[in-house]
């Protein structure tokens, strides 16, 4: 896997899944993907914000703006979740709700 650092300034953010940094790169594309499954988008921020996210909706949205997924499991993912604690992924987290409030602009 040769997947380059996140860039921060594109909305990217890291998250270490299974002892390996990965790039969350939170695409159009990705952001469908977990809408289709989440619900609204603007739901899930709104939860965000009143401390409602769920731990599965955090491992599925992150599962989705994975920019390579390769071998990793979305189990992965969640032990990634779970291991890191809320704390220790709301920089990630607040880089995506970012991403989807504000844009790339």
């Amino acid at each position: 896997m040769s997947e380059r650092p996140a860039n921060r300034h594109r909305g990217e953010a890291t998250l270490v899944v299974a002892g390996r940094p990965h790039t969350l790169r939170p695409t159009f594309a990705a952001l469908v993907a977990a809408e289709e499954e989440l619900g609204s988008l603007f739901a899930l921020v709104e939860r965000a914000g009143k401390g409602g996210l769920r731990l599965s909706e955090l491992a599925a949205l992150f599962w989705h703006c994975l920019a390579e997924r390769g071998e990793i499991t979305r189990e992965e993912v969640g032990a990634a979740v779970m291991e890191r604690g809320l704390a220790g992924c709301a920089p990630a987290l607040r880089a995506v709700l970012a991403q989807i409030l504000q844009g790339a602009g």
